[in-house]
């Protein structure tokens, strides 16, 4: 697959698991350099393992996205590095299910910090290293960006919130630089792992919403996510594009 990243520099946050690590691996083998943001510095160092790549190629860089001072170390170790960003993808999130009688003032800072606030200033410290003509910046929302959802109030309205962003911003940056929005449905990632592990539903529960029958691989998701970050769809900025198979379409 060509997606036309050769030689470019992404940077991915949350990029040491499920989609952000999926996306580095194709990213990777299309000759990009890549750069992963992730808190955890044993999960950091097990990504670059499961890439086996040139270190050249692949960085860890740990910092936390969901504090001002963490986008900013993030944004000085990749200055320091490659001198610029190509391509910016916000994959680092979370997920929590809480009732909306249930939510505490904890639980909403902590949703809203990570996927909201981390999205937001990650690009504003980014910015500088972007390039004139060619960058390009994706986040990822989710269907309950899109469509409510039972159980997650909050998680809901952070997605939502990363949506609107990705329209406002789109207009703001135009045209030096595009920023699009894929919204997956549930992905087989560790994230879904935990969720499954603490509710009380199966996988094949939460598959039956699903018109495809099933929910996503992350490589899937990664295929949407390099393909908008192509310079052969160059005309696209401002677009949200679900990848949820169909789940949204009913």
């Amino acid at each position: 697959m060509n997606y036309g990243l050769k030689d470019k520099v992404v940077v991915i946050s949350g990029g040491t698991s499920g989609i952000g690590l999926a996306t580095a691996r194709l990213a990777v083998a299309d000759g990009a350099r890549v750069f992963l943001i992730g808190r955890s510095e044993e999960n950091g160092l097990s990504a670059l393992g499961i890439l086996d790549a040139d270190p050249e190629m692949v960085k860890f860089i740990q910092a936390d996205v969901s504090t001002i001072d963490g986008c900013q170390s993030a944004a000085e170790a990749v200055n320091k590095a490659a001198g610029r960003v190509d391509i910016l993808v916000n994959s680092a999130g979370v997920y929590r299910e809480q009732w909306r009688e249930l939510v505490t003032e904890d639980e909403y800072q902590e949703i809203m910090d990570i996927n909201v606030k981390g999205t937001l200033f990650l690009c504003q410290v980014m910015l500088p290293l972007m390039t004139e003509h060619g960058s390009t910046i994706i986040n990822i929302a989710s269907d309950a960006g899109l469509e409510g959802n039972y159980g997650c109030p909050v998680y809901c309205a952070s997605k939502g919130a990363v949506v609107a962003l990705t329209r406002a911003l789109a207009l703001d940056y135009a045209p030096r630089i595009r920023v699009n929005c894929v919204c997956p449905g549930d992905v087989a990632t560790p994230l879904v792992e935990k969720q499954l592990a603490a509710g009380d539903y199966t996988l094949e529960e939460m598959a039956e919403p699903y018109p495809i029958g099933r929910i996503g691989q992350p490589e899937e998701i990664a295929h949407v996510i390099c393909s908008l970050a192509s310079p052969f769809n160059s005309y696209m900025t401002g677009s949200i594009v679900p990848v949820d198979g169909g789940l949204t379409a009913k």
